[in-house]
């Protein structure tokens, strides 16, 4: 036997036999069928229970399977692969299936006449309306509470990385802590007594804003905080070596290197107040009419429109088809923001290469 078969056979003994390619799908393709059947034995009527004897039988059919033909260790390996993919499944399948119970029910009524109109001069029973109202009101709300919560998040989070030393740091980072978990209805509560009834400023947009703006800033300090962090600090030491002050290397440089990530935190903590409702139901009270200024008297929004029209319906299918599409709207709305993010990161990310 020449040289080059020994060494080819002893490669493929040291290799060892292996599954194939589509062992996975072929494990998964059984594991249904099997959890399907056991289901409908059983009497078991929810799907989602057969999805989880599935999932059960997938792992433990790609342990005993792999463990044949592989060994017990390539089969552990391929267990966590199998629970990691089984894991990601069970997140992805509630996100799509809301996605989809939104898309089929809010369509029925989403359309140019819904986005334009208001609900003036219709009855929360009556089919007709629309949302314009609640959409002005929401894009003025957030926007107030952006312009105040970020500016004061950002400047928060470049103290405490650049310059936050001693027990004034920590008494920041503590509260910022005690901010991130505070629930919405507190921060509604905290602007109603100080805002409404102490300074009798009366129910607004701008009310609604401000207590946005306390669920905001905490999130804000923390992405930024993080993103500030991954700034090598060979970049402020080259910086300050030139002879830059110190807030002129933060100014411009590092700043614009943690732009991306500092705009990615910002539309998340944007997206996170569109959709609070506690603090909007305190404050803006709402109203069925369009009011484009956010600083006096009851302003409506698509949360609480939603919430209105699901309340107030009485059974009425017109009500509960007009808050299933602004819902729709209110998704849509929040995809944008995550797209706008994204496309502003890759712009301001600093440029690397030729």
């Amino acid at each position: 036997m020449s040289h080059a078969a020994v060494t080819a056979k002893r490669q493929s003994t040291l290799r060892g036999a292996s599954l194939p390619k589509w062992s996975p799908w072929a494990i998964a393709a059984g594991s249904i069928a099997v959890g399907a059947g056991i289901g409908l034995g059983a009497g078991l009527d929810s799907t989602i229970q057969w999805g989880l004897i599935a999932a059960v039988l997938f792992v433990l059919g790609t342990y005993v399977i792999s463990a044949r033909v592989e060994g017990r260790r390539q089969a552990k390996d391929r267990v966590a692969t199998s629970l990691v993919w089984v894991c990601f499944i069970a997140a992805v399948i509630p996100l799509a299936s809301l996605i989809w119970e939104t898309l089929k029910r809010g369509v029925k009524v989403f359309d140019v006449y819904f986005l334009t109109h208001s609900m003036g001069v219709v009855a929360d029973t009556e089919p007709g309306g629309g949302i314009y109202h609640a959409i002005l009101g929401t894009l003025e709300q957030v926007g107030i509470a952006t312009v105040i919560a970020v500016p004061v998040g950002v400047l928060t989070a470049v103290y405490l990385v650049e310059y936050g030393r001693g027990k004034l740091a920590r008494a920041v980072t503590f509260f910022v802590d005690v901010m991130t978990g505070v629930p919405s209805i507190v921060a509604g509560l905290f602007v109603l007594s100080f805002w409404i009834l102490i300074l009798k400023m009366g129910y607004s947009g701008f009310a609604g804003s401000l207590a946005l703006a306390i669920l905001m800033m905490p999130v804000v300090v923390r992405s930024t905080e993080e993103m500030l962090k991954l700034v090598p600090n060979e970049l402020r030491e080259a910086s300050l070596a030139l002879g830059v002050p110190k807030w002129r290397t933060i100014l411009k440089v590092v700043l614009p290197t943690s732009i991306g990530g500092i705009t990615t935190g910002v539309m998340l903590a944007i997206a996170r107040i569109t959709g609070e409702t506690a603090p909007v139901l305190l404050l803006v009270w709402g109203t069925n009419f369009i009011n484009s200024n956010p600083f006096q008297d009851p302003q409506a929004s698509l949360p609480l429109y939603i919430y209105q029209q699901y309340a107030n319906s009485a059974g009425s299918g017109a009500a509960y088809d007009r808050a299933w599409a602004a819902a729709l709207a209110l998704i849509g709305f929040v995809m944008i923001l995550n797209l706008a993010a994204r496309g502003i990161a890759r712009w301001k990310a600093p440029k690397t290469g030729r």
